[in-house]
Parts: C-alpha cells; sequence; structure tokens
C-alpha cells in the first residue's frame, strides 16, 4: 500500500488529537512533578506521557520509520545510521514553562522529515484551542474551537519600518553572543514582542505578526513549523540563511522580509 503525505498529515493530525487529550487533563489537575533537565530546562510527567503515548500511535501505524523525540531521543531501525530517510520528529510540549506555570502558550509539535527536511507538520495548542498543519504540496490550514478550517497567508508586509517582530527570549540572544544583534532587530521594526514558544512562527504563518526568530533551538522545537509555514507563503531557516531545523536557531517570516531579517543578524 502507497502512504501519501495526505495519509500522514492525518494520522499526525489524528495524534496531536490524542495528545491534546492528555496533555490537558495534566494541565487542569497540575497533577505532576518537576525535574530540571542538565541544559536547566524543566520537564514533566505530563512531557514524557505525551511522547509516549504519540509514540504508542506511531508504531502501529508506521512501524518501519524512525523517531526522533525531546524526552526520549532517536529510536528505530534507522537511528544512527546517519539521517533517516523517514524520521517522525515530536516535541510532546513545546513551552513547558509556561505549562506548569499555567500559561495557555504551550502545544505539542509533530513532524514527518524525509530525508532531512520537514514536510508535514502539526502544532495543537488546546489551551488556547487551537490547531495548525501543514504538508508540502497542500497548503496549511488552522482551526479554533467550535470553527471551520481557515486556510492561511502569511503578510505582505515589505518593509522592517513596518512589521512587527517577536523575538522570543532576549536572554537567549544573550548567551548565544547576538544580543547585539536582537535589539538591532528589534529596533528597526515596527513593533517588537517576545511573544515566545511555537504560537510566534503560527502567528507569522497567519499573517498576525511578519517575523519570529530565536536562538537555543532544538530539531523537535522547529521541525513541525517549516511546513506549515512554508506552505502559508512564509520562509524558515536558520538565522545565517541555512535551510532545515538542524541548525540551532529560528528565523521565520513572510518571505518579503526575510533577506532583510538576515542581514541585520548577521
Amino acid at each position: 500500500m502507497t502512504i501519501t503525505l495526505q495519509d500522514d498529515l492525518a494520522l499526525a493530525r489524528s495524534l496531536a488529537a490524542m495528545a491534546d487529550l492528555v496533555s490537558m487533563r495534566r494541565y487542569e489537575s497540575q497533577d505532576f512533578t518537576v525535574t530540571t533537565k542538565p541544559d536547566r530546562t524543566p520537564v514533566t510527567e505530563a512531557d514524557r506521557e505525551v511522547e509516549h503515548a504519540i509514540r504508542e500511535g506511531l508504531a502501529a501505524a508506521r512501524p518501519d520509520d524512525a523517531i526522533l523525540g525531546e524526552e526520549f531521543g532517536a529510536t528505530g531501525h534507522q537511528a544512527g545510521e546517519g539521517r533517516p530517510h523517514r524520521q517522525w520528529i515530536i516535541d510532546p510540549i513545546d513551552g513547558t514553562a509556561n505549562f506548569l506555570r499555567r500559561v495557555p502558550i504551550w502545544g505539542t509539535l509533530i513532524a514527518l522529515a524525509v530525508d532531512g527536511v520537514p514536510v508535514v507538520g502539526v502544532v495543537s495548542a488546546p489551551a488556547l484551542g487551537q490547531r495548525w498543519w501543514g504538508a508540502t504540496g497542500h497548503g496549511a490550514y488552522t482551526q479554533r474551537a467550535g470553527k471551520h478550517e481557515e486556510r492561511m497567508s502569511v503578510s505582505s508586509v515589505g518593509s522592517l519600518d513596518d512589521a512587527v517582530v517577536s523575538y522570543n527570549s532576549l536572554p537567549g540572544w544573550v548567551e548565544a553572543g547576538r544580543g547585539d544583534q536582537a535589539i538591532a532587530l528589534a529596533t528597526s521594526a515596527w513593533r517588537a514582542r517576545a511573544i515566545g514558544d511555537m504560537w510566534a512562527y503560527m502567528l507569522v504563518a497567519e499573517g498576525a505578526i511578519d517575523v519570529a526568530t530565536e536562538c537555543g533551538l532544538q530539531p523537535y522545537d522547529m521541525a513541525a513549523l517549516i511546513p506549515i509555514l512554508e506552505e502559508a507563503g512564509g520562509r524558515f531557516t536558520d538565522i545565517d540563511g541555512r535551510e532545515g531545523p538542524w541548525h540551532g536557531t529560528a528565523c521565520a517570516t513572510n518571505g518579503h522580509l526575510h533577506d532583510a531579517v538576515l542581514s541585520t543578524l548577521r
């Protein structure tokens, strides 16, 4: 049986819906313990429970595919052999710090990368009541609770003077030795905000803001964002202009502003 991208997208959306049930139960009850990883980021039992549930679903539906997840690493018969042909990339709860403080800006990120290129992405933010998804060649969509799905497109803003920029965490830029560049970008824009986590990138895809960029990321923070943004007409690279989620930083724009943003960040 031939598996299409539409099949993979449907699977990712169903896994995200299942993950929402797990994460929201934990979020509403606040019944979990919190530990700290070596990089000082928090992790909860909910992170592990969500990723475990997604992995079980993938094992049943796509047993031959490799998996990379934030909590349990790289698994599958292709792990350790270079970049797998088909690899699911999971961030069970992006925005764990928000999750444990009851700030609703957090979500589950599920991506499929083929030969290292993300081609399917789903971002689900149940506390915000919204989900976003996209697949290469199939458009980018969002749906709010109780509403019909809508196709997304980025803004048409063509000048940084008119742009709204999200830079996420200023300390993260300083730690990366790029604080001056972040300030230069923020001060060159019409408005600058630290919206943070996956939501900023989805706002770019919706056309609500024009730029989202940050340092200190992992592939599972970015992979699901890329097909959604690109199918909405945007562009995603790292802050040095390299394609893909593999380089530790992110620069997402409406496309019109991308070169100007990269130039400012150099």
